[in-house]
């Protein structure tokens, strides 16, 4: 219903904003990352909003950037987890270090929201890790000496055997498990990561 709201911040509080646009306050639950980058009150801000209908009533969830809520929306698609639990876990990890912790299926990271415990964090990692891009999320984290490590023909690799129907997680697993991998063409590297992917 809403994709965006922009206004201005009236209120701040522990877990939620109100954001006045045209006279109208809409109140907005919002993760603390959210709030620790808001610039303060009586300042104009877009917020990009998740629109929640249940019986007792409507609810606003908010985020700074359509990448959040995108990773918002994909978090409330699993099983067991509202957004209430979304928002918990999108305070304690930013949209970045919760896609590492999914691709590199880090359940002790998603466990530090409150609420959420390491069995659900599992189901998170379990549902998600295919719908997160692994080696995207990966070089977010690495500096530009490791960035080269899987580019090239291990990154092409990496896609080859996502093609065959291996998920990235695995196939970045594999391809990374090769020793002199660098100095190895493309078919090479494939052949290699097929036989350690038969005993994953």
């Amino acid at each position: 219903m809403f994709a965006y709201i922009k206004g201005v911040v009236e209120e701040i509080a522990q877990d939620s904003i109100v954001l006045d646009h045209d006279g109208i306050g809409y109140f907005i639950y919002v993760p603390t990352t959210v709030l620790s980058q808001l610039p303060g009150k009586g300042v104009e801000v877009k917020i990009h909003t998740y629109f929640q209908v249940k019986e007792d009533g409507f609810s606003l969830f908010g985020f700074l950037s359509k990448e959040e809520l995108e990773l918002f929306k994909l978090l409330i698609s699993v099983n067991g987890i509202g957004p209430k639990a979304g928002i918990s876990i999108l305070s304690v990890l930013s949209a970045e270090d919760l896609r590492f912790a999914i691709a590199s299926e880090d359940d002790k990271a998603i466990a530090q929201a409150p609420g959420v415990g390491k069995k659900t964090a599992q189901r998170v990692i379990i549902d998600l890790k295919d719908k997160i891009d692994f080696v995207g999320a990966v070089e977010s984290k690495l500096d530009a000496g490791e960035k080269n490590a899987i580019s090239g023909a291990r990154n092409d690799a990496i896609l080859a055997l996502s093609s065959l129907g291996y998920s990235q997680t695995e196939s970045y697993k594999a391809v990374a498990e090769i020793e002199n991998a660098d100095e190895m063409d493309v078919e090479s590297i494939i052949k290699e990561a097929l036989k350690k992917l038969t005993f994953m």
